[in-house]
């Protein structure tokens, strides 16, 4: 019953093993992976993993921030062509655009180019109706100005692997925003373990952002999906709730913002098929 609201399956890390890492998070019971594009190279890598589990899978399309260099205005061109393309032939298998933000972490060198781009695919989210996944690094006082200005109500979406201050959190709340969850929060250092229980779990969903940030007892290694039942572990233990309490919950809050379903489907290994539990 795990809907994971972010994760890159497709991407290099999981070449060797990377259907083994599939059926490794179906039989942790998560039965749904959003899968956000990045940039133009990971198009087709994206689409191709979807293609062969369209049962499990849905995808976003957006331009990361660390993807906006000198050629920032062809590339974003490729990524509103694609997204063109596919709200013709996916339809509802579309459920995001993403994933898109702002990070000034290494450098500042393209951040008006950043927030530029950034504007232009909130636009396009909020003409569409799709949530987005926004990735904020070293940049949330920039980020909420650029929502500020768009925000009039048809704005949603989660900020991604959320590792801002209490304050920013209830900002991004109040903008109609829910916090991406992942595997930093099993973390000791991870401040937001301090107030997560303070938020409405309304607010909440899960995420592992594989093949990064992987949960302990894992870091240091490759994360994969099937590793965001370590995150729900911790969320229940902040929230002080049952495991089942924190899954049901996150996964309907999942549904609800990226209209998704709620039942997960599982492979049968025995038949072949997909089956709706």
């Amino acid at each position: 019953m795990i809907i994971n609201t972010h994760c890159h399956i497709y991407d290099e890390a999981f070449d060797a093993d990377r259907e083994e890492a599939f059926q490794r998070a179906l039989d942790a019971g998560v039965g749904m992976l959003l899968l956000p594009n990045t940039d133009e190279l990971s198009i087709k890598p994206m689409m191709d993993f979807y293609e062969k589990h369209p049962e499990n899978v849905r995808v976003m399309m957006g331009l990361h921030p660390e993807s906006v260099k000198e050629d920032y205005v062809r590339h974003l061109g490729v990524i509103e062509d694609t997204l063109n393309s596919l709200l013709s032939t996916l339809n509802s298998d579309l459920v995001g655009i993403g994933e898109i933000g702002l990070d000034f972490y290494w450098d500042r060198t393209f951040e008006k180019q950043q927030v530029d781009v950034l504007h232009e695919q909130l636009k396009w989210a909020k003409e569409l109706g799709l949530p987005v996944s926004v990735h904020t690094r070293n940049a949330f006082p920039e980020m909420f100005r650029v929502i500020d200005n768009e925000q009039d109500g048809r704005l949603r979406g989660v900020m991604h692997c959320f590792n801002g201050t209490f304050d920013e959190a209830k900002t991004a709340l109040s903008y109609g925003f829910a916090l991406g969850i992942g595997g930093v929060i099993t973390y000791k250092n991870c401040f937001v373990r301090d107030f997560l229980n303070e938020m409405p779990l309304e607010s909440i969903v899960l995420e592992t952002d594989d093949p990064y940030l992987p949960p302990v007892p894992y870091r240091g290694k490759r994360n994969e999906p099937s590793y965001i039942v370590k995150t729900a572990e911790k969320v229940a233990e902040i929230y002080n709730l049952t495991l089942d309490e924190i899954i049901n919950k996150t996964t309907e809050n999942a549904s609800a913002l990226f209209k998704v379903p709620a039942g997960h489907y599982l492979n049968s290994r025995v038949h072949g098929t997909c089956a709706r539990i």
